[in-house]
Parts: C-alpha cells; sequence; structure tokens
C-alpha cells in the first residue's frame, strides 16, 4: 500500500499544483482539508475528487455522507481505491 500513498501524495500536489509542498512533506495521516493539515477548500475537492475518478475510476454517490470522510487523509483516500478495486 506504500506505492499507492505515495502515488496519492504526488497526485495531490500536481493536480492543486501544491508548489511549496512536496509529495514527501505530506504524512499519511495528515489532515487535507484542515488548517491543521494541508488547508485544502472545496474547489480543491472537486479537483482531486474528479482526478481520483480518472486515474482509478473511482465511483461517488450522490449524497453519501462518507465522501467527507474518505477525503480526510491520503490514507483514507488509498482505504477507498483499495474498497473499489476489483478483487
Amino acid at each position: 500500500m506504500s506505492d499507492l500513498l505515495g502515488d496519492l501524495k504526488c497526485l495531490v500536489v500536481e493536480v492543486l499544483n501544491l508548489e511549496e509542498i512536496r509529495p514527501e512533506d505530506i504524512g499519511d495521516d495528515t489532515l487535507l482539508f484542515a488548517d491543521e493539515g494541508l488547508g485544502l477548500d472545496s474547489i480543491d475537492a472537486l479537483e482531486l475528487g474528479v482526478a481520483l475518478q480518472k486515474k482509478y475510476r473511482l465511483k461517488f454517490e450522490r449524497g453519501d455522507q462518507r465522501i467527507r470522510e474518505h477525503f480526510r487523509s491520503v490514507r483514507t483516500l488509498a482505504e477507498l481505491i483499495r474498497s473499489q478495486a476489483p478483487a
């Protein structure tokens, strides 16, 4: 799973153009949307969600209350990807 975590960190930095942050600066459990974390906003969430759908073929259900929890950290995103991967 560490490869997936690294890939996700690179994706976050690349898609969101985080010029002052390197993928290795992001901890696996760093909060993505909290002020004490990366401090991303709703536009960032949308851009990241689209990139995740394209790259990992994720499906997000409209109105799913768990989406916020899935986007909590790189680790929770990795868990989501693994849960939707074909067996």
